[in-house]
């Protein structure tokens, strides 16, 4: 045995490479002595291998992946809406938050010649909606509409089912449900929906069924003066446009100019801090009429009320000034009342006076005198005998009433209105009839009769007057007394005015001028003037109508106004009706000026069909116009006339 150290213990441990170096203790400073070595525990089967979590890198950059796909996609549509689409977007929001409607145009009115007002436009509203106000999800209400359709129609006096159907409109924040309603009217609708907002907000519901309902100022067409002149002003339509007479003539200059507002609102209220856009109204002009309102007043009322006493189809009345064929009065009978439309009668809507044509009778006897007259084929004292009958072409003729051969000088057959004497007499204007005829027809045109008065009016007729070539063998004779052509009432007054004139036709006119939103007045252009017949003819012609009047033999006498020489004549026709195109029943007439010597004023009067009494034209319309003779002359403050007639005789001893 020797003294040799027992073998060292080898502690099991992992095995050391090759080339490893052997790991040598360190030794704490300080200390001299070697630490001991670590007994390690001897490893068993059954341990378990220790857990190691794996590494988070994988997972981060698959979430970092994914949240910048979803970033990329915010910033592709942003960058579609912002800068691709950016107007298409900002128009879809214009269109749900603003909105854009007209501004009606203050419509302007319509005077007399004194400036009193005939027509005028007052405050009024358009009662408006935003259809997106009435929805479902905006009302709580599925039956939104309907609901408000009935509240609103006997309000508005619209039909539920029109506003129904209004306020269902898509793709829009505006509708109008009614048109130029009163302050009341919106007032009442106003209280209606406060009532319900305040229920509804109760209940709390932000909206009702009303609350979409909104208004725009606008404006709504008055006649003063109800009925009168109504045929010479017409009306104006539920869109605001003139439909019948001055109002649908001068509608261009009478309307002005709308304008147009652009808004944001939201709720059914504007928006004030989001800004507008607004282009003004141009109201429209004043419009002065050559109408007399008092002298107007004069004439409606004289026929309407003989219109009634006569129990006529209608009568009218026309009142000129012969010096400047200024209207001043146009009446008729029946009329109708434009401030509600809804109780006129159809047939009496327009302006009859001008629309309506017909055979004018011995009132248009003038014309052929005048002709006579100024062809030298005879002068007022030439003797004309008359017989009972008088056989022409294929029809015999007769006056009015039976008589005795009549011994008449040229002055007599026109005041005892001969329709035989008439013929006789024309014929001398040509060597042959077809001559004769050609020769009648050129005064009558002269005279304007088949073409239009001058005035320009809607609707009115031009009458029917043949060519002389076209006239039949009864026509050739019945045209000189005025049976066999047609016209209207201004044609006729006009025919009168001319000779009053001394000869010279001035075109009828209804306007004097226009008074633009500048204030500034401009008249009316001068009417065209016509030399018809000479001043010697003219006042030939006057003096002859006197006998009409002044003349017992006459047939006008019922005319005759104390203080003033009156030219005037009757007329007593067959009408045709319209209703079947026969003659049936007649037309009653009377035309004249005075004062005879120095003319001023021409009335005309016809009625259509009377039925009861008398149906002669002197009878029943000489008292027309004596009645508005006399009127317009104290109206005008014409002085009577200083002179006595010269009266022409009216028979011959043969």
């Amino acid at each position: 045995m020797t003294d040799r150290e027992p073998p060292r213990r080898r502690v099991p441990g992992p095995a050391r490479s090759a080339g490893t170096a052997p790991r040598v203790p360190q030794r704490r400073p300080g200390s001299g002595a070697r630490p001991a070595a670590r007994r390690r525990r001897p490893t068993s089967s059954k341990a378990h291998t220790p857990l190691r979590l794996g590494s988070p890198r994988p997972r981060l950059r698959m979430v970092s992946l994914g949240l910048t796909l979803v970033l990329m996609v915010f910033v592709v549509r942003l960058l579609q809406v912002q800068g691709v689409d950016a107007s298409a977007y900002a128009a879809k929001a214009s269109l749900n938050r603003y909105v854009s409607h007209t501004i009606a145009a203050e419509r302007g009115g319509i005077t007399d010649r004194s400036g009193v007002s005939l027509a005028t436009s007052v405050d009024a509203y358009d009662i408006t909606a935003d259809p997106t106000l009435f929805t479902e999800k905006a009302t709580g209400t599925k039956d939104a509409p309907e609901q408000a359709a009935a509240l609103l129609s006997p309000i508005v006096g619209v039909d539920a089912d029109t506003l129904a159907k209004r306020l269902r409109t898509e793709n829009t924040r505006y509708v109008r449900l009614a048109a130029r309603q009163t302050p009341q009217v919106w007032k009442q609708i106003k209280d209606l929906r406060s009532t319900l907002n305040e229920k509804a907000n109760a209940e709390g519901r932000e909206a009702s069924v009303l609350s979409g309902v909104l208004a725009d100022p606008s404006s709504k067409r008055v006649y003063p003066n109800g009925d009168l002149a109504a045929g010479i002003l017409g009306w104006v339509n539920a869109d605001g446009k003139g439909g019948g007479g001055v109002e649908q003539q001068l509608d261009k200059d009478l309307a002005g100019k709308d304008g147009k507002i652009r808004y944001a609102q939201s709720g059914g209220r504007q928006v004030p801090t989001a800004g507008s856009t607004e282009q003004p109204a141009v109201a429209g002009s004043d419009v002065e009429l050559t109408i007399d309102r008092d002298i107007q007043w004069a004439a409606q009322n004289a026929i309407t009320e003989q219109v009634r006493k006569s129990a006529a189809d209608r009568g009218y009345v026309i009142v000129q000034d012969t010096r400047t064929g200024e209207v001043l009065a146009m009446a008729n009978a029946p009329g109708f009342d434009p401030n509600d439309l809804s109780r006129a009668d159809a047939t009496a809507l327009g302006n009859a006076a001008l629309q309506d044509a017909y055979e004018p009778g011995s009132t248009a006897k003038v014309m052929s005198m005048a002709a006579i007259l100024e062809e030298n084929a005879a002068t007022p004292l030439t003797h004309v005998i008359v017989p009972n009958r008088l056989h022409r072409g294929d029809r015999l003729f007769q006056d009015d009433i039976d008589h005795e051969t009549w011994h008449l000088t040229l002055n007599g057959v026109l005041a005892k209105s001969s329709n035989i004497g008439t013929i006789l007499a024309s014929g001398e204007l040509g060597a042959t009839q077809p001559k004769a005829n050609r020769t009648l027809y050129s005064y009558l045109r002269k005279f304007g009769i088949g073409r239009q008065s001058g005035l320009g009016f809607p609707g009115e007729t031009s009458g029917i007057l043949a060519p002389p070539d076209k006239w039949s063998t009864s026509q050739q004779y019945t045209i000189p007394f005025g049976q066999g052509f047609s016209i209207n009432a201004m044609q006729a007054a006009s025919v009168y005015s001319t000779i009053a004139n001394g000869g010279v036709r001035i075109e009828p006119t209804l306007v004097r001028g226009a008074k633009g939103p500048d204030g500034r007045f401009t008249p009316a252009p001068r009417p065209k003037e016509t030399r018809v017949v000479s001043n010697k003819t003219a006042k030939t012609v006057a003096r002859m109508l006197e006998s009409v009047v002044d003349d017992e033999e006459g047939t006008g006498t019922k005319a005759r106004i104390p203080g003033y020489r009156v030219a005037g004549k009757t007329g007593t026709a067959n009408r045709v009706d319209p209703a079947t195109g026969r003659y049936k029943g007649y037309t009653s007439s009377f035309a004249g000026f005075a004062p005879a010597d120095k003319p001023r004023i021409t009335v005309y009067c016809a009625i259509q069909n009377a039925t009861r009494g008398s149906y002669f034209g002197g009878q029943i319309c000489g008292p027309i116009y004596k009645q508005v003779m006399e009127f317009a002359l104290k109206t005008l403050q014409v002085p009577p006339t200083g002179t006595k007639s010269a009266r022409l005789p009216v028979t011959f001893k043969p």
